[in-house]
């Protein structure tokens, strides 16, 4: 009984917070895809990044994190972790000697985002792993825009982060994270006495799990459309001479990298940028794509329809006004989440017929 109730005991699920059948199954799947030993699924992505952050730091720690990235992990890095003492340094994680050079004696991770959210950075992952490694500090790497196409633990990540509600999901109607990381970890993670995840509770419902299991069949086949798309998409966007950022554009800056580092056959991710220089401009082109059934102006990604917002007046509104102008954030930019469109060239009328419309 008491292997049972601490997991120890092949095959048998006591208690469905630390496991159960449907959860186990996803994980396990999970885990196969990123070249991890172990994981864990959880409630949302968020729990996957605030649960990881937490079972590593401690009253005191420090933190070197991507200046940008999503809203909610600078908001909890910036704000909520304040609490507890930890203090984070936030750098340009293209540049490896900034990087370094903000780590202290304290730190205890560096965290960033495979490709940052929304500015379509990308992390030399092998450059950072060998500077965790030589300080004794993790990496953390958010992997939620480039599954399959990037595999972080591959590369010398100790963990990697998920928001499954995105690619992985693919149909936006659910919410859920999971962690990736070695037995080790993963086992004191979700231990009964000591486990940030086992005691403050994010799990997963065993019924999200299994139809995330399910569209987990398919997502080898999206993520190749949803990229073949946003290429399509960026190409056109660049040959306007729109602002357009798109790490599979021959001239982006971050192309070298993001090639090599990827998995070949999966392109270079769903998701683009743009850049109208103000707000107004960009709403009132996201809101005639939107009549023109372009796609949906939400801030979500990962669907199979195209999504598109404006990122620093949505996932990105808790950085403050002058960070964003800091990293470079235009309050103009929109992001694009491409959807899987069988008729790409159709999708592009449609958005060049709003850009002559409003005269943009």
């Amino acid at each position: 009984m008491s292997d049972t109730f601490h997991g120890e005991a092949e095959g048998c699920f006591l208690y469905s917070r630390h496991w159960n059948p449907s959860n186990k199954y996803l994980a396990d799947a999970i885990a196969r895809m990123e070249g991890a030993e172990e994981a864990w699924v959880t409630a949302s992505g968020m729990a996957a990044i605030t649960n990881t952050i937490l079972h590593i730091c401690n009253t005191g720690d420090h933190i070197v994190s991507s200046m940008t990235t999503y809203g909610g992990t600078f908001a909890f890095l910036e704000n909520y972790l304040t609490k507890f003492q930890i203090k984070v340094t936030f750098v340009d994680i293209t540049n490896i000697s900034e990087v370094e050079a903000a780590i202290l004696p304290n730190t205890k991770l560096i965290y960033t985002e495979s490709v940052t959210n929304p500015l379509l950075r990308v992390s030399d992952i092998p450059a950072l792993a060998s500077i965790a490694n030589k300080h004794n500090v993790k990496l953390v790497i958010d992997n939620t825009f480039t599954p399959m196409i990037v595999s972080p633990i591959k590369l010398g990540a100790h963990i990697v982060v998920y928001s499954m509600t995105k690619f992985i999901n693919g149909k936006n109607d659910c919410i859920a994270g999971a962690i990736c990381g070695n037995k080790e970890f993963i086992d004191s993670l979700i231990d009964v006495n000591t486990g940030t995840a086992m005691l403050l509770g994010p799990v997963l419902d065993p019924l999200r799990s299994s139809g995330i299991l399910k569209n987990l069949h398919s997502l080898h086949i999206r993520m190749k459309q949803h990229s073949y798309n946003a290429q399509y998409l960026a190409e056109k966007f660049s040959a306007a001479s729109i602002r357009t950022v798109y790490p599979g554009l021959s001239g982006s800056k971050d192309h070298e990298v993001l090639t090599r580092i990827m998995n070949p056959g999966f392109g270079y991710g769903g998701v683009i940028t743009i850049d109208l220089a103000t707000a107004e401009r960009a709403n009132k082109l996201m809101e005639m794509m939107e009549l023109e059934d372009v796609g949906y102006l939400a801030v979500s990604l990962g669907y199979f329809k195209t999504l598109f917002s404006n990122p620093g007046k949505s996932t990105s509104s808790e950085v403050p006004e002058e960070i964003q102008l800091q990293m470079g954030l235009s309050e103009g930019l929109i992001r694009f989440s491409v959807g899987l469109d069988n008729d790409i060239e159709r999708t592009w009328n449609r958005i060049e017929n709003c850009i002559k419309t409003l005269g943009l």
